[in-house]
């Protein structure tokens, strides 16, 4: 509230004559710099002027207008020592906010950033074990109805091979698909294929760390649970080389 609302508020009663005297001299002041209130005083006049206006109402308790001022004028200055403060509470609180919002986003789109990155290093990876690849080698396998094979492409240089599984239905409950290296000093254990028919099985292997020469490849399916060194189920291919 400004102190000019205190003369809008009041202009009925001036117009009606319900001032104090004190009140009517500051309206009338008032009056004389504002077109405003000039103007909205002759619209309420012309209104009320059939009203008898010859009884004067009771008079509030002196001094209480000029109260009431300096209180309107006390709480507009106060608000304009509080409101800079404020809107900088504000905008700290914003910023604050946008800055969170902001450092999350950065960290989504690290950790986005990350994971895009690996999947590039991942398929360079693979592309280079396939593009210099010294041998390729392809068996094909049938199991329950299903035609389908194994390819190998084995990277002498980088002592990695890409291993292909497709066209095989997905391995039977409790079941994994497990490939092995076989050395002269017996079979290791590498990874587990996961397929289907209508989803191929890839992976990049790295050659197992053991003095043994490698001398080929073999693919069986093995219970889910049991983690043994040696091959205990259905042999579906292997070779030699």
């Amino acid at each position: 509230m400004t102190v000019h609302d205190w003369y809008v508020e009041h202009r009925a009663a001036y117009v009606a004559r319900a001032l104090e005297p004190r009140e009517e001299r500051l309206f009338a002041d008032h009056l004389a710099r504002c077109e405003e209130c000039t103007r909205e005083v002759e619209r309420l006049e012309r209104e009320l002027g059939w009203l008898p206006m010859a009884v004067r109402p009771a008079l509030p308790r002196p001094g209480l207008t000029q109260q009431l001022l300096e209180g309107v004028v006390r709480r507009q200055a106060r608000w304009r020592r509080v409101a800079p403060a404020l809107a900088a509470a504000a905008m700290i609180v914003l910023a604050t906010g946008l800055g969170l919002n902001e450092r999350g986003q950065r960290a989504q789109l690290e950790r986005l950033l990350a994971e895009r990155e690996r999947q590039l290093v991942a398929l360079h990876d693979t592309i280079s074990v396939m593009r210099d690849a010294q041998h390729v080698i392809q068996r094909e396998i049938a199991m329950g109805g299903h035609q389908g094979g194994l390819l190998i492409f084995q990277d002498m240089t980088s002592h990695r091979w890409n291993v292909v599984m497709h066209g095989l239905p997905a391995a039977p409950a409790g079941s994994v698909y497990q490939f092995w290296f076989i050395t002269d000093g017996g079979m290791v254990r590498s990874v587990e294929l996961a397929c289907d028919s209508n989803r191929p099985a890839f992976a990049t292997v790295s050659m197992p760390k053991t003095p043994a020469a490698i001398m080929g490849a073999a693919l069986t399916v093995e219970s889910a649970i049991s983690r043994s060194d040696e091959p205990k189920g259905v042999e579906l291919m292997h070779v030699q080389f």
